[in-house]
């Protein structure tokens, strides 16, 4: 990329015929989501920064925040 700064090259295992989907923030690779043929896809994604790549079936964490009346005006 002329006059730009050069990224790193960085490879990541994919069994092949899976597509892949790169998700960035702030041009870095945070996230991938791979698809395999005929299956379930799953994410794997970089929690750090430091390139510890975890495998995650859902981008859901479970976390919920709980909704319920504190205080209600009548």
């Amino acid at each position: 990329m002329p006059g730009g700064p050069e990224e790193p090259a960085v490879n990541i295992p994919v069994p092949q015929g899976h597509q892949v989907e790169e998700m960035r923030e702030g041009g870095r690779v945070v996230a991938l989501k791979v698809t395999p043929p005929g299956g379930k896809p799953y994410y794997l994604i970089d929690t750090t920064g430091n390139g510890n790549w975890m495998r995650r079936d859902s981008l859901d964490d479970g976390v919920r925040v709980p909704m319920w009346p504190i205080y209600t005006f009548d």
